[in-house]
């Protein structure tokens, strides 16, 4: 690092590459405060989360009582998503099990949920996006310059799966996303994927074709027609439970034969490369650092242990240039024109159109609603 006033937290490993970190006088950041004084009073890895997450799960078996479905679970072939699936085969939910290939699988991927899939006995609706509409999206990304890259397959994922669950009357979305591994997360890294407008005015912009299979959410449709319309409702398993992602893999591997990736999001090539190289190099994002302070607060890993993980090489230069010849030839031009979009300076997406005006209008409704009915009001997430 050439910043002089580099630092780095002296209880997680969080640092001053997140622009609107602070430290207390014993050198401790804003997320681990965060962490002790927010995050923590909805984390249940105990038994009072087994009691909480059993009082969820008989409601949903109640409520999906002759249907086809109870709930619904997106699998992206990574570990969390893979032993939720798992966990839920255990509690006897019936799940419909949706996929989006945008492209980007790996193969490890494919094997992964077709094995997961098969040992839990489910039934698998994988939705293949249009690659001529994904790759004019993605390269008009590129040239935009902002930092979240992976948005489209994001956006993709969820538009699908709110369509699903809605056309197969569930009410539960049930998602891997989890306090032990994601509880960290600089605000000013990246945007919402679920922000079409910002996406729509990235493609305008950039894009050279019109988007006739690629479905978005508008904003009202994710804070008010699917929450509230639909009584549609998102729980996370993962968070009323021990959950060590460590563990987790080994009960995968020894359960269905799952093979592991070798690195954080390795089931999707465009994410490997977006994370672990176009983000350190064009904006000095590490996104190891934030999820190995999550792993350090929820008590997976000691703090010299992520250390020790960061001292770590982020991409093999042969895997490198293999996966950049392979992601330039797939989006239609030379690595070297990969290379110069990566290196030319980036841009914040607040320089495209967004909600942020909306959300901040939502906001404030929600804060008066919450205090003329004396309680927490949800928004749909």
């Amino acid at each position: 690092m050439t910043d002089i006033n580099y630092q780095i937290c002296t209880r997680c490993v969080m640092d001053t590459t997140d622009p609107e970190i602070n430290f207390d006088k014993k050198g401790e950041c804003n997320h681990c405060k965060e962490f002790d004084e927010v995050t923590n009073k909805r984390w249940y890895p105990n038994e009072d989360g087994t009691r909480r997450l059993k009082q969820m799960i008989d409601k949903i078996k109640q409520e999906g009582k002759g249907k086809e479905y109870d709930c619904i679970i997106g699998l992206s072939g990574g570990v969390d998503s893979s032993y939720l699936a798992l966990i839920m085969k255990d509690y006897g939910l019936r799940p419909l099990v949706v996929h989006v290939d945008a492209g980007w699988n790996s193969e490890l991927a494919v094997h992964n949920i077709e094995q997961i899939v098969k040992y839990c006995d489910y039934d698998l609706h994988t939705h293949v996006m249009d690659w001529e509409e994904i790759r004019d999206l993605q390269v008009a990304y590129l040239k935009a310059g902002v930092a979240n890259q992976d948005v489209i397959q994001d956006h993709a994922f969820f538009a699908s799966l709110y369509h699903f669950a809605v056309e197969n009357n569930i009410k539960t979305v049930i998602s891997g996303g989890n306090i032990a591994t994601e509880s960290v997360f600089p605000k000013t890294w990246h945007h919402a994927a679920m922000d079409a407008i910002n996406l729509k005015a990235i493609h305008s912009k950039f894009g050279t074709r019109k988007l006739k299979q690629y479905k978005t959410i508008n904003f009202l449709a994710y804070f008010f027609y699917y929450p509230f319309i639909k009584g549609m409702t998102v729980i996370r398993p993962l968070n009323f439970m021990p959950y060590h992602k460590e563990k987790a893999l080994d009960v995968l591997k020894e359960t269905v034969g799952y093979k592991e990736y070798g690195r954080k999001h390795g089931e999707s090539r465009f994410t490997k490369f977006f994370q672990n190289y176009y983000l350190p190099e064009k904006f000095g994002m590490d996104k190891r650092t934030p999820h190995l302070s999550s792993q350090v607060l929820s008590g997976e890993i000691t703090r010299e242990q992520a250390l020790v993980e960061l001292k770590k090489t982020l991409y093999e230069t042969s895997e490198l240039n293999e996966d950049k010849a392979y992601i330039a030839k797939k989006l239609g031009f030379s690595v070297e024109e990969l290379e110069r979009l990566v290196h030319l300076p980036g841009h914040n997406y607040s320089e495209y159109a967004n909600w942020d005006s909306r959300y901040s209008f939502m906001q404030s409704v929600r804060s008066l609603v919450q205090k003329i009915l004396g309680r927490n009001v949800k928004t749909y997430s």
